[in-house]
């Protein structure tokens, strides 16, 4: 059985490709398990398998239980820790939901996010705005490299607008999120909230960026002037299938 599969980030460079066509060291099998393909992996690139071991299986643009079914016709990609469709458009952009979220090559304006969700019915609007910082640990950060796995992380992307509707009816999210090279103070990302009061626009703002860190397939490659490391959840164990609650996160 030979399964195509999607590598990012820091696990794209441990291997040295984006993508494997990988026989499955049992031919006679028709489907694996998530776990199983895992352990596969491992034994096939040793000097990658603490990272592989470190990474999640999503199946068909969805994050697979270790005993989920994988078969050669499925879309596999393996997802190592975040940082945190196909619908790339001409101009560089990926966008979906009338550009509610966004992901694009190009600079990100926070007034234009934040325009999405200014409504007449709501009393309260944030925008967080993340950028590039010069000095990290005493390291001088150059500019930074983001990599997505762009259809599953806009379908992530509205994951969270869903989640927030849920938690804080009438909440209104937009999102915005670079890819490529993002220069010193230069706009990596924008979440964008409206809600009728102010508290539970402050709340549905600090979850949705908690979330992006935890579920989205984006992933940040820091270049100093000695070196470049890419960058993975930095917020304890990563799990990406456990539901988002906002006292998780707080």
């Amino acid at each position: 059985m030979n399964i195509k599969i999607a590598l990012f980030a820091g696990l794209a460079d441990r291997i040295g490709a984006s993508s494997l066509d990988f026989a499955y060291p049992q031919p006679e099998l028709q489907q694996v398990t998530a776990t199983q393909l895992k352990e596969a992996l491992a034994a096939a690139y040793p000097a990658a398998s603490t990272l592989i071991d470190a990474s999640f299986v999503a199946v068909n643009q969805e994050y697979a239980a270790g005993d989920a079914v994988i078969t050669e016709h499925d879309e596999v990609a393996l997802i190592p820790p975040v940082s945190g469709g196909e619908n790339a458009a001409e101009d560089g952009e990926s966008q979906a939901e009338g550009d509610l979220y966004v992901i694009t090559e190009e600079p990100i304006s926070a007034e234009e996010v934040s325009r999405k969700v200014i409504t007449p019915a709501h009393g309260a609007s944030l925008a967080f705005i993340g950028t590039t910082r010069e000095w990290t640990e005493g390291r001088r950060t150059v500019h930074l490299e983001y990599e997505a796995y762009v259809p599953m992380a806009l379908a992530k992307l509205r994951q969270i607008g869903a989640e927030l509707g849920e938690k804080w009816p009438g909440t209104r999210c937009a999102i915005s999120h670079r890819i490529g090279r993002v220069g010193l103070a230069e706009i990596s990302v924008v979440i964008a909230v409206s809600a009728p009061h102010r508290d539970s626009c402050y709340e549905a703002s600090r979850y949705a960026i908690e979330r992006l860190k935890q579920i989205v397939p984006i992933w940040k490659k820091e270049i100093w002037e000695d070196g470049s490391e890419w960058k993975g959840h930095g917020l304890g164990p990563w799990n990406p299938s456990v539901p988002g609650t906002y006292s998780s996160v707080r």
